[in-house]
C-alpha cells in the first residue's frame, strides 16, 4: 500500500466523525427554557416478531414509570423527562452529555392493529411491547 490510499483512510474516517457530531447535535437540540416542545429525542430501536412489535427507547436515568407511551394513528409516541437528580443540582459538573428535560420521540410502527401496550426497562432502555391483533 502506498502513501495515498493511507490519506484518503485517513480524510473518510475524519468526514464519518463529523458526520456523526452532526448528528449527535441535532439529535440533542437543546430549546430555550420554558419552550413547550421536547429538546431532545431518544434514539430508539423497532424489532417485529411473529406475535409483537417490540420498540426500545434508550432512556438511561429516566424512571420508567414516569414515561408516557401510547400509539397515536401509525406511530408509537413516548414522552417524558429526565431531570438531575435532587442531590446533584448543587454539584459543580464537569460534564453533561445525557440530555436533560422534556423529551419526545414519535416512532412510525408497521401498520396493523394492536392490543395491549406493556412497558418494562431493561439495562437503561425502555421496552415498549405492542401486541398484534390478528
Amino acid at each position: 500500500m502506498g502513501q495515498g490510499s493511507g490519506s484518503w483512510m485517513w480524510a473518510d474516517a475524519l468526514d464519518m466523525l463529523a458526520r456523526a457530531e452532526r448528528l449527535h447535535q441535532e439529535m440533542f437540540r437543546p430549546v430555550a427554557p420554558g419552550a413547550a416542545k421536547p429538546a431532545w429525542e431518544p434514539p430508539v430501536d423497532v424489532i417485529e416478531t411473529d406475535s409483537e412489535v417490540v420498540v426500545l427507547a434508550a432512556l438511561p436515568g429516566v424512571d420508567p414509570e414516569q414515561i408516557k407511551a401510547s400509539i397515536l394513528g401509525e406511530r408509537l409516541v413516548i414522552s417524558g423527562r429526565r431531570t438531575l437528580p435532587p442531590e446533584l443540582r448543587t454539584a459543580v459538573i464537569h460534564r453533561l452529555e445525557l440530555p436533560q428535560g422534556q423529551f419526545e420521540r414519535r416512532v412510525p410502527i408497521p401498520p396493523g392493529r394492536y392490543g395491549s401496550v406493556r412497558r418494562s426497562s431493561l439495562n437503561g432502555c425502555l421496552v415498549v411491547h405492542l401486541q398484534k391483533l390478528s
